[in-house]
């Protein structure tokens, strides 16, 4: 073997970084409420708190996390609603699809056939990043039944020029990752979605580190971030009927604060809050602030309709 496969070998090893067991995973992140949903072939991992007959709030969560990501959201959202978050495809417990599938369309076809097996006939929806673009392509399709919308730094309004083309280059040095994942690296991915990364927690950082590990998300990240290509969001955000909260950190690096306007001038009915020295993940940073705008908009909009169960 030559010397700089040996070398390259050794330096793997030494850094080597399997998957986890589910099992272990579940011991350590599951819940009393958490709940198996086969879905197009997927075994969708989500967990419903809160009344069973109170008026539902389902939660999408962003690249890379897990249902997870809204533990400090969940307590107080369920008083009131009946609150179901899940891992996407391709990511947490629901790991891989096995049609490696991770397009737009699919992505769509399988929140729908999710909803629609728990029998949710009329439902909010509140989604972060990534999820925030799979939030308004479901409730662009289903209109009729999605009673409030929530877009926490939505992914999906690029511009014109770039539509058709892929918005991630994805290296070959970034597939390494399915074989070596130091802590470190995780922790310089977070660093940039906190304005301030004292918010980021050892715990938190143990969490999305090892949630990276579930059973295949590593290839299924890599496979989705080939496949993701940007298109034209306009005629579908033009369908979406359901009163919408634009929630974003001043201090977002991901996703700039300045893209609310985009979704605003297209929108029929929405409001925008910024708030400020927050970064990306609203939900984790200073939890309690991003807490109090979706709490009273939701109460506002969905306990308060006419339509609520």
């Amino acid at each position: 073997m030559p010397i700089g496969a040996v070398m390259l070998v050794a330096a793997l090893y030494g850094v080597w970084t399997p998957d986890l067991d589910r099992a272990e995973l579940l011991h350590r992140y599951g819940s009393p409420t958490q709940h198996v949903l086969e879905v197009d072939g997927l075994r969708i991992h989500y967990q419903d708190s809160g009344p069973p007959e109170a008026p539902v709030v389902l939660l999408l969560h962003g690249f890379g996390s897990s249902l997870q990501t809204w533990d400090a959201w969940t307590p107080t959202l369920a008083l009131k609603f009946r609150v179901i978050r899940l891992d996407l495809p391709g990511f947490g417990l629901t790991g891989e699809s096995p049609s490696q599938n991770y397009s737009e369309g699919q992505d769509l076809a399988t929140l729908v056939d999710f909803v629609n097996k728990l029998n949710l006939s009329r439902y909010a929806i509140v989604g972060h990043s990534m999820g925030g673009k799979m939030a308004w392509s479901l409730a662009a399709a289903q209109a009729e039944r999605v009673q409030a919308l929530v877009l926490m730094a939505p992914d999906g309004f690029s511009p014109e020029a770039q539509w058709g083309t892929k918005p991630y280059e994805v290296p070959a040095t970034l597939g390494l990752m399915k074989y070596a994942l130091p802590k470190s690296f995780v922790r310089g991915f977070l660093d940039a979605a906190y304005a301030d990364p004292q918010w980021l927690t050892d715990a938190v950082l143990t969490r999305y580190h090892d949630m990276l590990r579930a059973p295949g998300v590593r290839g299924a990240i890599l496979d989705r971030a080939e496949q993701t290509v940007s298109t034209n969001p306009v005629p579908r955000l033009k369908q979406i009927t359901a009163p919408t909260l634009l929630l974003w950190g001043e201090n977002d690096r991901m996703i700039p604060s300045s893209n609310a306007a985009h979704y605003a001038s297209v929108l029929q009915r929405s409001r925008t809050v910024v708030l400020p020295k927050l970064g990306h993940v609203l939900q984790e940073e200073q939890p309690a602030l991003g807490l109090a705008q979706v709490d009273a908009f939701l109460s506002s909009h969905v306990l308060a309709s006419p339509h609520a169960p």
